[in-house]
């Protein structure tokens, strides 16, 4: 089998023709260039040069909940972290917690520690430790760690002499999510060499989330607002699940940080001052002035739109950058990118392979005494309509290695951690194929009723796992006394890249407004992928924490669609979106005009606040309200100090299929952090849902209130059953009504064959 890697997350799609030019920059003294490792010189401090400490925790390295456990048929577990290619480990320390089985033997039992396949620890199991928590430190040589790493643990459990089944249920080591690995690193000096790009302002390996400071001149204004726009979206496209931070300044440079620096011949910052004016749209790495080892990427330009086109090189040029400048010739866009091709986003225009899903090598086999399970991520459209679907079709070939006997052994096939389905794992064959029908509504049924309930919900982002569990079978002794044993033998699993999913032939078609649609899918923005309709409405003159919320939430549709925004237009000017047929992202004040439009939900002005409250609320996007539990049953107007601030969604007053979700603040800056804070933080943007949410120090509360509309398009009849399927009452009366008038036709049709035959009969 040829396993075919794709990289969804970490490569830009090149949909345009890019042409560059660029110049070698001059070697500094001994550098160290980006993506190289020196093992040999970790141990080895380079005067002068920046230290931080790292502390990773297993909470963040260790699969949820960020502990794990050691059995005999599962002896093995690992943790995996990387180190950035500008940084280099000097010290390296393993703080372990954990708790051996009270059952296993002291001295005879082990934990063994692997460092990329190097044994580098060894704790044997003391009488004193057996049943109580235990810390243990070991220091771990740095000259071991290179740019991705993978620490191996292994139990080596003994409960008995002899005899011993390795099933036994008494052998188990856990290891503690207080557990972690201290770190310190040593900045690197870095060639400017554009080669490496995008490291160092994004590195891979490095797993947390990426904050990257943007520097204007002065407040931008609607084009430079765009070019910055366009390329956060890129790097959060990047970025991908580690989420994303864009902080703003003008005029000044971060503190111990890379930055992304827009300037053109006529506004610059002042540190940028003697820099020579540019003629061509320019890309440049240099390193900060009163820091060698953090650098800047300057995008140049003569003038606002320059930038536009330097940024457009970067997201589909970014292979032919090298040299320490890059000029962009020119960007030749090629054809338009169609509705729901986001590459992170399992296609709905026909079956999709799982080799498109997989996000690393090897991701779709395993191997061990019980394999680990073999998973995927499915990312669907929010508007994809199945209410009246039967189930997905899904075709999975498979490989494993064949057990012993008829012994029970089972594939497992469960979705969001609901079971779907299991299949018999026979002696003789090693390889499986099934065409699994994916239910969306499975009935259970007993001797008094049947109840009906949704087996399985779809989201937007849905986890696939296949487990392979193996019926193992020891010997440990026999009946004369003799001990027999049987080396357990790994087991291997393959789920076969050609397998797919079928999502092909759904309809679009979704209520809103549906904050939660924004805020996990960027929807109805990320419709294409590219944004080619939307249209951001910001100020003129904003501030940096206005322009930081607007990079933050384009770098959020970019990490959900893997792909960066180059088509979104950019107005300061209302009258625009009036004219325009665009879904609209505001960023600061809603106009005048709109300000008493009772379809929002909530409204910020000023100091003062006010808010409609419905009858009913709902505790998350899952639980149904009909019309009158959304109806709004009072409005609030409250004066406060503290700091507000709203996400809000409602319909485009100028096209029935268009939205509008406007993030405002009451303009205070700790507002403004609030909204960044929420957009920034995952557990946040997961509370943010129905039509209005409401940002304050305690957190983010979610509304739902107020009339709902409906995008995308479904013919008479499918609305028709779709509205009777959520109204029962109304279903039932057509059910009587059908059954009435079945009834009289029937009733009609005997009258007449029963006229004719006494019609035959006279005649006769």
């Amino acid at each position: 089998m040829t396993i075919r890697r794709v990289n969804g997350w970490f490569t830009a799609l090149l949909l345009g023709t890019v042409t560059l030019s660029c110049s070698a920059a001059a070697d500094q003294a001994a550098p160290v260039t980006a993506g190289e490792t020196a093992p040999l010189q970790a141990a080895t401090p380079i005067p002068g040069a920046p230290v931080r400490n790292s502390q990773l925790a297993f909470t963040r390295l260790a699969p949820p909940p960020g502990s794990m456990t050691l059995r005999g048929t599962q002896p093995t577990g690992q943790i995996e972290f990387g180190v950035r290619s500008d940084e280099v480990v000097t010290r390296a320390l393993l703080n372990l917690s954990f708790r051996p089985s009270p059952a296993l033997l002291p001295t005879l039992s082990q934990l063994k520690v692997y460092l990329n396949d190097e044994l580098v620890g060894l704790i044997t199991v003391t009488p004193e430790q057996l049943g109580k928590e235990t810390q243990t430190q070991l220091t771990i040589d740095p000259r071991f760690i290179t740019d991705f790493n993978r620490v191996r643990f292994e139990l080596v459990g003994h409960y008995a002499n002899l005899c011993e089944n390795p099933a036994n249920s008494t052998i188990w080591l856990d290891i503690g999510k207080e557990s972690g690995i201290d770190l310190t690193l040593q900045k690197l000096p870095l060639k400017n060499d554009l080669s490496h790009f995008p490291e160092p302002f994004f590195d891979e390996r490095d797993k947390r989330p990426l904050t990257l400071p943007m520097v204007f001149a002065a407040q931008p204004d609607v084009t430079q607002q765009r070019a910055a726009g366009m390329l956060a979206s890129w790097f959060g496209s990047k970025a991908a699940w580690r989420g994303q931070n864009f902080p703003v300044l003008y005029n000044a440079l971060p503190e111990q940080q890379h930055a992304i620096v827009f300037a053109t011949n006529d506004a610059r910052p002042d540190f940028l001052k003697d820099l020579p004016p540019v003629n061509k749209p320019t890309v440049e790495i240099v390193s900060q002035p009163d820091n060698p080892y953090e650098k800047m990427l300057l995008v140049l330009g003569r003038n606002d739109e320059d930038l536009l086109t330097a940024v457009q090189g970067i997201a589909q040029g970014e292979l032919l950058l090298r040299g320490d400048t890059s000029t962009i010739d020119s960007v030749k866009s090629g054809a338009p990118r169609q509705a729901y091709d986001a590459p992170n986003w399992v296609r709905t225009d026909r079956r999709t392979t799982f080799a498109e899903l997989t996000q690393y090598e090897n991701q779709l086999q395993s191997d061990g005494l019980q394999p680990n399970p073999v998973s995927l991520t499915l990312n669907l459209p929010p508007d994809l309509f199945m209410v009246r679907a039967r189930g997905i079709d899904m075709d999975v070939s498979y490989r494993y290695t064949a057990p012993f006997q008829q012994d029970g052994s089972r594939l497992a096939v469960n979705l969001n951690n609901q079971f779907i389905q299991d299949y018999p794992l026979p002696p003789k064959n090693t390889v499986g194929q099934q065409l699994l029908h994916i239910p969306l509504i499975q009935g259970l049924q007993d001797n008094s009723r049947q109840l009906t309930i949704p087996a399985l919900r779809l989201g937007v982002v849905n986890q696939l796992r296949f487990d392979f569990d193996y019926a193992n079978t020891f010997i440990g002794g026999t009946s004369d006394g003799r001990c027999e044993t049987v080396t357990p033998v790994s087991h291997h699993v393959v789920v076969d890249e050609s397998s797919s999913v079928d999502f092909s032939g759904y309809r679009h078609y979704i209520e809103m407004p549906s904050l939660r649609a924004w805020s996990g899918a960027g929807f109805p923005f990320s419709r294409y992928a590219d944004l080619a309709q939307t249209l951001v409405l910001v100020q003129s003159k904003p501030n940096a924490q206005q322009v930081s919320t607007l990079l933050n939430a384009l770098g959020n549709i970019g990490a959900q669609t893997g792909y960066p925004a180059l088509s979104v237009q950019f107005s300061d000017d209302w009258s625009k979106a009036k004219s325009q047929d665009a879904d609209l992202l505001m960023i600061g004040n809603i106009p005048k005009d709109l300000q008493d439009d009772r379809r929002i939900g909530a409204l910020v002005d000023a100091a003062a606040s006010w808010i409609n409250t419905p009858v009913r609320q709902a505790s998350s996007e899952d639980r149904q309200l009909n019309d009158r539990d959304r109806a709004v049953e009072s409005t609030t107007t409250i004066s406060s100090r503290g700091p507000l601030a709203t996400v809000i969604g409602f319909q485009s007053p100028f096209n029935d299929q268009r939205s509008v979700v406007a993030l405002l603040a009451d303009g205070t800056p700790r507002a403004w952090q609030l909204l960044n804070e929420a957009l920034t933080d995952s557990g946040k943007r997961s509370a943010i849902f129905g039509s209005a949410a409401i940002i304050r120090e305690s957190g983010v509360n979610s509304l739902r209130v107020g009339d709902t509309y409906y995008v995308g398009h479904l013919p008479w009849w499918e609305r028709l059953w779709a509205t009777l399927a959520t109204h029962p009452f109304w279903l039932a009366l057509c059910a009587v009504i059908v059954v009435v008038l079945f009834a009289l036709i029937t009733w009609r049709l005997m009258r007449i064959i029963t006229r004719r035959r006494l019609l035959d009969d006279e005649d006769e």
